[in-house]
């Protein structure tokens, strides 16, 4: 496979059709620069990350600091689209993005994520504590920098090396109340940080075409579908039971653990279909991951409210 830097086609498409019928862009394109659907991942992990962190944070800063840090996935997300436009504009699914498109001009985009990423990791630091700007910042350069920049187009464990970024923010949002990095937020680093190959990878099982069509190595590309259903089954088996560690742990209550232990069971059912390669058992999964990790989530912040309105 030819490196994306070369291919001709992405860059033709880029150049001849973004700016045919430039036009000032508005709002939408700048809020969509910031990759709203992955920022509202981003909130909610970062919200349950500081609601399950010991201790008590003023509401005020508790709000800045959720704020900032989705600013900062904002910031990684304009980055991203920023470097990527012209792979972007070979595949189907982000042709229509801001900077492709030709809505938003690569500089605009470049100066919009970089004011974002120093203002968001500034006022963290002022408003809230130096370990949570320090995490955000490095999620900010380990999205943009070592998976957008270096791993995506290098090598297919692109997804698992560069999830980090992803699982950085209830790391955040703990240090926010903490200041420090503890076991604990390192366990629901660990728990996103394994969802997301078999995530990713169900998805890239069913729009490989795509990733193939601009060069991109995901797993389904470089090693084919049989390698990548197994590689979905064996991070799924490791996901399960470290899903259950806030629960052994005794920092989720028993209300987690069982929700734990069964939505563990269904993903790692929906992972062996996809291994049998049972029909559309991939696009299940990947909307299933989507549900998993919210509620796994959702009952971690739930349980924590309630049992602290109790105690």
């Amino acid at each position: 496979m030819s490196d994306i830097t070369s291919n001709d086609i992405g860059k033709d498409q880029y150049a001849a059709g973004a700016y045919s019928s430039r036009r000032q862009p508005d709002a939408s394109d700048y809020v969509e620069l910031l990759k709203p659907r992955v920022m509202s991942l981003v909130i909610f992990t970062a919200f349950v990350g500081l609601i399950a962190a010991p201790g008590t944070v003023n509401p005020v800063i508790g709000f800045a600091a959720i704020f900032l840090i989705a600013v900062g996935a904002g910031a990684s997300g304009a980055l991203n689209m920023w470097y990527d436009a012209d792979i972007d504009a070979v595949m189907d699914r982000t042709a229509n993005r801001p900077v492709p498109s030709g809505r938003i001009e690569p500089g605009e985009a470049l100066a919009f994520g970089m004011v974002l990423s120093v203002a968001s990791v500034a006022l963290l630091g002022l408003l809230v504590n130096v370990i949570s700007a320090a995490l955000l910042a490095l999620t900010i350069f380990f999205y943009a920098v070592v998976y957008t920049m270096w791993l995506k187009r290098r090598t297919p464990q692109n997804i698992v090396i560069g999830g980090a970024a992803g699982a950085f923010p209830p790391m955040i949002g703990w240090a926010a109340v903490t200041g420090t990095v503890t076991l604990e937020s390192i366990v629901l680093f660990a728990i996103i940080f394994l969802w997301t190959p078999p995530h990713f990878w169900a998805l890239s099982l069913f729009i490989g075409k795509d990733y193939e069509k601009a060069g991109v190595p995901m797993l389904p590309v470089v090693s084919g579908e049989r390698v990548t259903r197994n590689q979905i089954l064996l991070y799924s088996l490791l996901l399960a039971p470290v899903a259950v560690l806030p629960w052994v742990m005794g920092f989720a209550g028993d209300v987690y653990g069982v929700a734990s232990v069964v939505l563990g069971a269904m993903f790692l059912w929906g992972a062996v279909n996809v291994w049998r390669a049972r029909e559309k058992a991939e696009q299940k999964l990947f909307a299933f991951s989507i549900v998993y990790l919210f509620l796994l989530f959702a009952v971690l912040a739930v349980e924590t409210i309630v049992y602290g309105v109790l105690a």
